[in-house]
């Protein structure tokens, strides 16, 4: 191995015109070497750099408007949602409202239907205590009337013997026949 190595170091230093070999010297020819191959890879790389960089920018460009469309559509939809969530609210409060007049109203209608209740019931309780009151008075004016019939026909049948029955009787008709030829 070591006379395939020496080999090409001696091919390297053989000073004739139009051979070809091997320049061992890395500070001269590193510069050479690193533009030849520069220049092929821009020559040749070129147009292929060319169109994977236009590909790339248009996937680029591509994905940017789609991102821009997907922005825009996102903020419709936001728009919408956000629309849909003031007349939400408005409904919610106009229902809030009409809930809390219509719990006011049910509340007064209530109240207004106890106190017409009340006033009915108190009116039956007056009722009932005025007639109570008038039975009473009623019952109190029999009794009193039974009593005092009671006393005038037990003084009546003590004191009247049958010659006073029979003029008080005569009057009371003689009463009624004057009374009839009135009416006649």
């Amino acid at each position: 191995m070591k006379n395939v190595t020496d080999s090409f170091l001696s091919l390297g230093h053989w000073p004739s015109a139009g051979s070809f070999g091997f320049n061992t010297d890395i500070l001269a020819t590193n510069p050479i070497n690193l533009s030849v191959v520069l220049g092929v890879l821009i020559f040749f790389g070129k147009g292929v750099l060319n169109d994977l960089l236009d590909n790339r920018k248009q996937r680029i460009l591509s994905t940017i408007r789609n991102s821009e469309e997907l922005r825009r559509g996102a903020i419709e939809q936001l728009e919408r949602a956000r629309t849909r969530l003031r007349k939400v609210e408005i409904e919610a409060d106009e229902y809030r409202m009409n809930g809390y007049s219509e719990i006011e109203r049910e509340k007064e209608n209530l109240i207004n239907a106890t106190c017409d209740t009340l006033e009915r019931l108190e009116n039956y309780k007056n009722e009932t205590l005025h007639f109570e009151q008038q039975r009473a008075i009623n019952q109190v004016r029999q009794r009193v009337f039974q009593q005092a019939l009671q006393g005038a026909l037990g003084t009546l049948n003590s004191c009247l013997n049958s010659e006073l029955h029979f003029r008080t009787i005569r009057a009371n008709i003689g009463i009624l026949g004057a009374v009839g030829e009135i009416t006649d």
